[in-house]
């Protein structure tokens, strides 16, 4: 009993204490408002900024999804180094609770730096990198995070301060593995004969591929009919030759003199870039497939990009990329890329799972698989013998470094990319692997780099899987020469413009 009584006094002191606080007025409901409160709930386990950047991607394009995936990118890095890293060593003692009862378990990290804050600063910065637009819509929500957390004194200024500036860090830290893809489209000089303009697309010729990964519909197809009224447009069917589809439509265009036009994936434009460089006619790219890489270089980020170009009749030259046989008697052409030995079973398996995990864990796993179930081949390359796991020629100088190119700054510099990556050296496929994950592969010795205006390859073992624009052919001709023909083909693309705020 005695100690029942002793303990009455700070019990009683602990309830009343207790009570004060529960009925005391919250931040934000001096001004009769909820705001804070709820930004403050909403910031917890970084649900706001996964719901901003799920709104993000599923309702804006390409460069909104780009924005959305580097900020939720950048918010999982902060949350990694602040719970691993940060807290731990800044050892900064929230407010002592012991008097007061539990009622729910406090938090048990520390309070420097704020983590909130933190994930507010990693999100808005990483989709500023990617589009000052998005970013900058994301700032607000963003702003009011950190003036919560600053102004409640749960972290207060200081801490708040300090989260501002890790978050920002982890952002940029993306850059290291996902580097930022310019918004400005691949240069490329104007062309030699000027390209047509067509009001309301009479005198186009398109062929349209539907089974190149668009969601083609009628209503895609009353799109383009309604942008371009006066164009002849062919959807082809199952069975039909898409090559005998393009060289009537060439055909027809010279007739006009109009123009080629393709909707599809980067296999259907390869074989629409053949045809126009043949027939010496101007060709137009329509955003048809699923990645769309050489539309995306070139600048043709929507059907109304093409339409309005078509129109108005801008235009420029793209160099093209040849393989030829030794003897000339075949030539294959290639708008992005050749390759040979496993890159094009690669880019497939990164592809198929970027979608779900990104980019670069698509790569590291993609990576894992094909150099379990693949084999070197023995090259010969401008006369030296080589082992190599994989080859890679850009039509063009891509970027970033390594083997996961992603965009072109010009279309007619004339050179080839070439990088290699070497099964000789020792322990190659676990040093690969570990440069690929830490970031390092452009430094790594089983990467070799070149830029060249011609390279002769000589395939002496293995099954070559040549690959022109990621569509496989079988390795014909085992003896190669590479080279570019010098701004080959005229491009649809829209005047320049100020694509900042994109």
């Amino acid at each position: 009993m005695g100690g029942s009584v002793k303990q009455r006094g700070p019990l009683r002191r602990a309830l009343a204490l207790t009570g004060r606080i529960a009925s005391a007025e919250r931040p934000g409901r001096e001004r009769g408002g909820f705001l804070p409160p709820l930004v403050h709930r909403a910031a917890g386990h970084d649900l706001i900024w996964l719901g901003v950047g799920t709104v993000l991607g599923l309702s804006g394009g390409r460069t909104a999804r780009r924005a959305a995936l580097r900020g939720v990118g950048a918010v999982a890095v902060v949350s990694a180094v602040n719970h691993a890293f940060a807290k731990p060593a800044a050892r900064s003692a929230r407010p002592v609770l012991d008097a007061i009862p539990g009622i729910l378990p406090g938090p048990r990290t520390a309070s420097l730096p704020s983590g909130r804050t933190a994930s507010a600063a990693a999100f808005a910065a990483g989709a500023l990198l990617e589009s000052p637009r998005y970013g900058l819509a994301a700032l607000p929500a963003a702003a009011a995070v950190a003036a919560v957390r600053a102004r409640t004194g749960t972290d207060r200024r200081r801490r708040a301060a300090v989260g501002i500036g890790i978050g920002a860090a982890a952002a940029l830290v993306t850059c290291r593995w996902w580097p930022v893809k310019p918004e400005a489209p691949a240069g490329a000089a104007p062309p030699r004969t000027p390209a047509p303009a067509l009001p309301d697309g009479k005198g186009l010729h398109l062929v349209v591929n539907p089974s190149s990964g668009i969601a083609w519909s009628k209503d895609t197809e009353e799109t383009l009919r309604t942008l371009l009224p006066e164009a002849d447009i062919s959807v082809m069917q199952p069975g039909d030759d898409l090559t005998g589809l393009l060289h009537d439509a060439a055909v027809a265009a010279v007739g006009d003199d109009g123009a080629l036009g393709v909707c599809g994936g980067d296999g259907t434009v390869n074989a629409g870039s053949e045809t126009a460089a043949r027939h010496r006619v101007p060709l137009a790219v329509f955003p048809g497939g699923t990645f769309n890489h050489f539309a995306m270089d070139l600048g043709n980020q929507t059907m109304e990009d093409v339409a309005r170009a078509i129109r108005s009749g801008d235009a420029v030259s793209a160099d093209v990329g040849r393989a030829s046989s030794v003897d000339g008697d075949e030539q294959k052409l290639f708008l992005n890329t050749f390759s040979l030995g496993v890159y094009s079973e690669l880019v497939h398996a990164r592809e198929a799972l970027q979608k779900r995990i990104g980019k670069w864990p698509a790569l590291a796993v993609g990576l894992a698989k094909v150099l379990t179930t693949g084999s070197p081949l023995s090259v010969v390359v401008n006369g030296r013998p080589r082992s190599l796991w994989l080859l890679f020629a850009g039509n063009g100088i891509y970027h970033p470094a390594g083997f996961a190119p992603t965009y072109r700054t010009q279309l007619d510099d004339g050179l080839l990319d070439i990088r290699a990556v070497e099964a000789g050296t020792p322990l190659a496929r676990t040093r690969l692997l570990l440069a690929v994950l830490t970031g390092t592969l452009h430094s790594s010795r089983v990467l070799t780099t070149a830029q060249v205006r011609r390279l002769h390859l000589e395939v002496q073992g293995g099954d070559p899987h040549f690959a022109y624009d990621g569509e496989v052919t079988d390795g014909a001709h085992r003896r190669l020469i590479l080279d570019k023909l010098p701004k080959a083909v005229t491009l649809y693309r829209p005047m320049d413009e100020d694509r900042w705020l994109r």
